[in-house]
Protein backbone atom coordinates (compact mmCIF):
# COMPACT_ATOMS: atom_id res chain seq x y z
CA UNK A 1 0.00 0.00 0.00
CA UNK A 2 1.41 2.98 -1.15
CA UNK A 3 0.46 6.61 -2.72
CA UNK A 4 -2.65 8.61 -2.72
CA UNK A 5 -5.81 6.61 -0.96
CA UNK A 6 -9.18 8.28 -1.94
CA UNK A 7 -12.15 8.43 0.63
CA UNK A 8 -15.77 9.29 -1.31
CA UNK A 9 -17.53 12.56 0.69
CA UNK A 10 -20.69 12.75 -0.91
CA UNK A 11 -21.34 15.78 1.66
CA UNK A 12 -18.48 17.55 0.09
CA UNK A 13 -18.51 16.20 -3.56
CA UNK A 14 -19.01 18.65 -6.99
CA UNK A 15 -20.17 16.08 -8.73
CA UNK A 16 -20.73 12.52 -6.60
CA UNK A 17 -19.20 9.60 -5.50
CA UNK A 18 -19.35 7.88 -8.68
CA UNK A 19 -18.17 10.68 -10.92
CA UNK A 20 -15.24 11.06 -8.25
CA UNK A 21 -14.32 7.50 -8.23
CA UNK A 22 -14.02 7.60 -11.94
CA UNK A 23 -12.09 10.37 -12.00
CA UNK A 24 -9.41 8.97 -8.88
CA UNK A 25 -9.79 5.83 -11.14
CA UNK A 26 -8.15 7.64 -13.93
CA UNK A 27 -5.76 9.25 -11.90
CA UNK A 28 -4.29 6.01 -11.00
CA UNK A 29 -5.43 5.70 -8.09
CA UNK A 30 -5.09 2.29 -6.74
CA UNK A 31 -6.94 2.00 -3.00
CA UNK A 32 -10.93 3.29 -3.00
CA UNK A 33 -12.87 3.66 0.23
CA UNK A 34 -16.25 4.22 0.53
CA UNK A 35 -17.14 6.03 3.51
CA UNK A 36 -21.09 7.41 3.42
CA UNK A 37 -22.80 8.82 6.52
CA UNK A 38 -25.62 10.21 5.08
CA UNK A 39 -27.37 7.40 3.55
CA UNK A 40 -29.40 4.09 4.32
CA UNK A 41 -28.65 1.00 4.26
CA UNK A 42 -30.54 0.23 0.95
CA UNK A 43 -29.31 3.15 -1.04
CA UNK A 44 -25.55 2.54 1.00
CA UNK A 45 -25.60 -1.05 -0.73
CA UNK A 46 -27.13 -0.04 -4.24
CA UNK A 47 -24.32 2.53 -4.52
CA UNK A 48 -21.23 0.39 -3.12
CA UNK A 49 -22.19 -2.12 -5.95
CA UNK A 50 -21.79 0.66 -8.33
CA UNK A 51 -18.80 1.73 -7.30
CA UNK A 52 -17.34 -1.40 -6.60
CA UNK A 53 -17.76 -2.78 -10.14
CA UNK A 54 -15.63 0.51 -11.67
CA UNK A 55 -13.36 -0.49 -9.00
CA UNK A 56 -12.22 -3.89 -11.12
CA UNK A 57 -8.11 -4.47 -10.26
CA UNK A 58 -7.64 -1.83 -7.74
CA UNK A 59 -8.41 -2.63 -3.79
CA UNK A 60 -11.97 -0.85 -2.86
CA UNK A 61 -13.01 -0.63 0.96
CA UNK A 62 -15.73 0.21 2.73
CA UNK A 63 -15.62 2.21 5.82
CA UNK A 64 -17.51 0.98 9.42
CA UNK A 65 -20.16 -1.11 7.60
CA UNK A 66 -19.21 -4.77 7.47
CA UNK A 67 -22.67 -5.72 5.97
CA UNK A 68 -22.44 -3.89 3.43
CA UNK A 69 -18.91 -5.18 2.79
CA UNK A 70 -19.67 -8.21 2.80
CA UNK A 71 -23.15 -8.18 0.87
CA UNK A 72 -20.89 -6.53 -2.44
CA UNK A 73 -18.14 -8.70 -2.09
CA UNK A 74 -15.61 -5.95 -1.56
CA UNK A 75 -12.19 -6.18 -0.18
CA UNK A 76 -12.66 -5.13 2.92
CA UNK A 77 -13.66 -2.73 5.31
CA UNK A 78 -12.02 0.60 7.10
CA UNK A 79 -13.00 0.39 11.06
CA UNK A 80 -12.70 3.72 13.84
CA UNK A 81 -12.04 2.69 17.83
CA UNK A 82 -15.75 3.30 17.74
CA UNK A 83 -16.73 0.62 15.38
CA UNK A 84 -16.83 -3.54 16.23
CA UNK A 85 -13.23 -4.27 17.38
CA UNK A 86 -10.84 -5.52 14.71
CA UNK A 87 -10.73 -8.71 16.34
CA UNK A 88 -14.17 -9.72 15.48
CA UNK A 89 -14.12 -7.84 12.28
CA UNK A 90 -11.10 -10.33 11.48
CA UNK A 91 -13.41 -13.54 12.72
CA UNK A 92 -16.46 -12.61 10.35
CA UNK A 93 -14.60 -11.56 7.59
CA UNK A 94 -12.11 -14.25 7.51
CA UNK A 95 -8.15 -14.04 7.11
CA UNK A 96 -8.40 -13.06 3.17
CA UNK A 97 -10.35 -9.37 3.55
CA UNK A 98 -8.46 -6.17 4.09
CA UNK A 99 -8.81 -4.34 7.37
CA UNK A 100 -7.58 -1.30 8.41
CA UNK A 101 -8.17 0.54 11.37
CA UNK A 102 -7.78 4.09 12.21
CA UNK A 103 -5.35 4.87 15.51
CA UNK A 104 -4.70 8.35 17.86
CA UNK A 105 -2.07 6.88 19.47
CA UNK A 106 0.59 4.47 19.45
CA UNK A 107 -1.59 1.92 22.14
CA UNK A 108 -3.95 2.01 19.61
CA UNK A 109 -2.12 1.40 16.48
CA UNK A 110 -0.05 -1.69 18.55
CA UNK A 111 -3.54 -3.13 19.73
CA UNK A 112 -4.80 -2.57 15.75
CA UNK A 113 -2.13 -4.75 14.53
CA UNK A 114 -1.83 -7.18 17.50
CA UNK A 115 -5.99 -7.72 16.27
CA UNK A 116 -5.08 -8.59 12.74
CA UNK A 117 -5.08 -5.03 11.17
CA UNK A 118 -3.62 -5.00 7.31
CA UNK A 119 -2.74 -1.30 8.15
CA UNK A 120 -3.12 1.77 10.35
CA UNK A 121 -5.13 4.75 9.54
CA UNK A 122 -3.12 7.16 11.45
CA UNK A 123 -5.79 10.06 11.94
CA UNK A 124 -6.21 13.04 12.50
CA UNK A 125 -2.36 14.42 11.11
CA UNK A 126 -3.74 18.17 10.72
CA UNK A 127 -7.30 19.70 11.72
CA UNK A 128 -9.79 18.83 9.32
CA UNK A 129 -13.54 19.87 9.35
CA UNK A 130 -14.15 16.87 6.96
CA UNK A 131 -14.63 14.19 10.00
CA UNK A 132 -16.26 16.31 12.68
CA UNK A 133 -15.95 13.29 15.63
CA UNK A 134 -12.17 12.74 14.37
CA UNK A 135 -10.92 14.94 17.25
CA UNK A 136 -7.73 16.82 18.51
CA UNK A 137 -4.87 16.89 15.58
CA UNK A 138 -2.10 15.02 16.33
CA UNK A 139 0.07 16.73 14.27
CA UNK A 140 3.35 14.13 12.80
CA UNK A 141 4.64 13.24 15.62
CA UNK A 142 1.62 10.36 15.93
CA UNK A 143 3.61 9.17 12.57
CA UNK A 144 6.62 9.10 14.23
CA UNK A 145 5.96 7.76 17.05
CA UNK A 146 3.81 5.11 15.69
CA UNK A 147 6.48 4.42 12.92
CA UNK A 148 8.82 1.49 13.29
CA UNK A 149 6.73 0.42 16.14
CA UNK A 150 4.57 -1.64 14.12
CA UNK A 151 4.99 -3.69 10.87
CA UNK A 152 2.27 -3.16 8.67
CA UNK A 153 1.45 0.22 6.53
CA UNK A 154 0.44 3.69 8.04
CA UNK A 155 -1.89 6.04 5.85
CA UNK A 156 -1.89 9.67 7.27
CA UNK A 157 -5.63 11.29 7.44
CA UNK A 158 -6.85 14.69 8.30
CA UNK A 159 -6.24 17.74 6.80
CA UNK A 160 -3.22 17.13 4.49
CA UNK A 161 -2.98 19.60 1.92
CA UNK A 162 -0.85 20.41 -0.97
CA UNK A 163 1.41 22.72 1.11
CA UNK A 164 1.75 20.12 4.40
CA UNK A 165 1.87 16.50 1.98
CA UNK A 166 5.48 16.38 1.96
CA UNK A 167 6.22 17.04 5.55
CA UNK A 168 3.85 13.85 6.14
CA UNK A 169 5.85 11.44 3.13
CA UNK A 170 8.67 12.72 5.42
CA UNK A 171 8.01 11.66 8.33
CA UNK A 172 7.38 7.97 7.13
CA UNK A 173 3.78 7.52 6.42
CA UNK A 174 3.12 4.44 3.62
CA UNK A 175 -0.17 6.33 1.82
CA UNK A 176 -2.23 9.44 2.62
CA UNK A 177 -5.65 10.70 1.91
CA UNK A 178 -6.78 14.16 1.20
CA UNK A 179 -10.42 14.81 0.68
CA UNK A 180 -11.62 18.22 0.71
CA UNK A 181 -8.40 19.95 -1.06
CA UNK A 182 -10.13 16.97 -3.89
CA UNK A 183 -13.68 16.59 -4.37
CA UNK A 184 -14.43 20.10 -4.00
CA UNK A 185 -12.57 21.23 -6.97
CA UNK A 186 -14.22 21.52 -10.12
CA UNK A 187 -11.31 18.94 -11.66
CA UNK A 188 -10.82 16.10 -9.50
CA UNK A 189 -8.21 14.12 -12.06
CA UNK A 190 -6.36 16.77 -12.08
CA UNK A 191 -5.89 17.60 -7.99
CA UNK A 192 -5.40 14.14 -7.19
CA UNK A 193 -2.66 13.74 -10.19
CA UNK A 194 -0.79 16.51 -8.07
CA UNK A 195 -0.69 14.77 -5.00
CA UNK A 196 0.80 11.57 -6.42
CA UNK A 197 3.22 13.05 -7.77
CA UNK A 198 4.82 13.39 -4.03
CA UNK A 199 5.01 9.80 -4.52
CA UNK A 200 7.16 9.56 -7.71
CA UNK A 201 9.40 12.32 -6.55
Amino acid sequence: MKGYYFITDSSLSRKGNLSDVKNVLNAGVKIIQYREKNKGSLEMYQEALRLLRLCRGVTFLVNDRIDIALSVGADGVHLGQEDLPCAIARKILGKKKIIGVTAHSLQQAKQAERDGADYIGLSPIFQTNTKPDAGLSQGLSLIRRVKGKVKIPLVAIGGITLRNAQSVIDAGVDAFCAISCVVTKPNVKKEVNRFQEFFIR
